[in-house]
């Protein structure tokens, strides 16, 4: 089994690769552009996407949405995470909650599968964790810096790429994993 997995991103084929590949599937990917609609729900977002991937590239393909999701502001930033943080970025974040004392968070990861000419099915993994007080570690970017993994007491930016994988929940990659696995047979 192959599958497309659409993105630039490194860490993301990194991961992907990791586990998807001794589970049987080999993963490609490419890089384009696809439209990311305005949407309330990472899943929409990314079943959209993954459509207009799979019908482009004429394949069955992967595409993710994900999206930070901190409790104290109702949800704030979700789906509009990626924007988030072009404009007000982790520090602004920071500054939102300061004097707040709930700071838990959840990182949705949406995962669209579309195989060509049908409708895509969503897998999503959720990392629980909380918002530090302030930024720390050196690896990742953006939110892994204020980012805390239920049970750690460091933010992600304090693991490097080989640990700082394993901290998110992959609930969705295996699920897919299984729902390939089904269809197959």
């Amino acid at each position: 089994m192959k599958i497309t997995y659409v993105t630039g991103n490194k860490s993301k084929i990194f991961s992907a690769k990791q586990i998807l590949e001794p589970l049987g599937i080999t993963v490609d990917n490419v890089a384009i552009p696809t439209t990311e609609i305005q949407a309330d729900d990472v899943c929409e977002i990314a079943a959209h996407s993954a459509k207009e991937a799979s019908e482009k590239l004429k394949t069955n393909v992967l595409k993710n949405d994900s999206g930070l999701f901190v409790k104290a502001l109702n949800g704030f930033p979700g789906p509009y995470t990626h924007y988030v943080d072009d404009t007000l970025n982790e520090n602004g974040l920071l500054k939102l909650l300061e004097n707040v004392s709930d700071r838990e968070a959840l990182f949705i990861e949406a995962f669209a599968y579309c195989e060509y000419g049908s409708d895509p099915i969503v897998f999503k993994s959720i990392t629980k964790g909380t918002i530090s007080k302030e930024k720390m570690g050196i690896y990742g970017w953006s939110w892994d810096f204020i980012f805390i993994p239920e049970g750690k007491d460091k933010t992600l930016g304090c693991f490097p790429d080989e640990e700082r994988c394993l901290l998110w929940n992959t609930d969705a990659y295996y699920d897919l994993a299984k729902y390939l696995k089904e269809k197959k047979n």
